[in-house]
């Protein structure tokens, strides 16, 4: 760890949408760009280094994420899925694209991809995943016990156990 850490971007309510996995990893994400900022040194040669020590870790992390996402929207039929989708493609599309201009030397510093992620994640969350948020709050509310229904619940549950074997030790 390089220093003490400042967080950049710290974890609130204003990021949850109120499925505990999907906050989980909303915050996984957050400390990532942390993670990124604690590390742009300045050093190109530390910062190259470090870059390419995380960055398949954290492109499978958000993918993973991606994928819990869609599946609860399509299980619930989520009128917004096709968009969301279209925002997480174009958004992989994005980072492929920064990983390979900062592997160039196209972009300077870790900093400026830091702050790429930082403001993508941020918004998207803060605008996007909301709205699934406040549907999967407004079928539980449907439902006489005010749970999430079977189908969205199961597929929670099977992501955890993923992550769960996922984790690093």
């Amino acid at each position: 760890m390089i220093g003490e850490r400042v967080n950049c971007v710290t974890w609130s309510d204003t990021y949850s949408v109120g499925i505990k996995l999907l906050d989980h990893q909303h915050k996984g994400l957050l400390d990532f760009v942390n993670d990124l900022f604690d590390h742009a040194t300045g050093s190109t040669d530390e910062e190259h280094a470090y870059f390419q020590k995380v960055i398949q870790q954290a492109t499978h992390y958000i993918s993973e994420h991606f994928v819990t996402e869609e599946e609860c929207m399509l299980a619930t039929n989520f009128s917004g899925y096709s968009e969301h989708k279209k925002a997480h493609d174009d958004f992989k599309f994005a980072v492929v694209k920064s990983v390979n201009e900062y592997n160039a030397g196209k972009i300077q510093t870790l900093g400026n991809f830091a702050n790429f992620l930082k403001d993508w994640i941020a918004s998207h969350v803060i605008i996007m995943d909301k709205q699934y948020g406040l549907y999967f709050k407004k079928i539980a509310a449907i439902k006489k016990n005010g749970k999430l229904n079977d189908v969205l619940a199961g597929i929670i549950s099977r992501r955890e156990r993923i992550s769960a074997e996922n984790a690093e030790p």
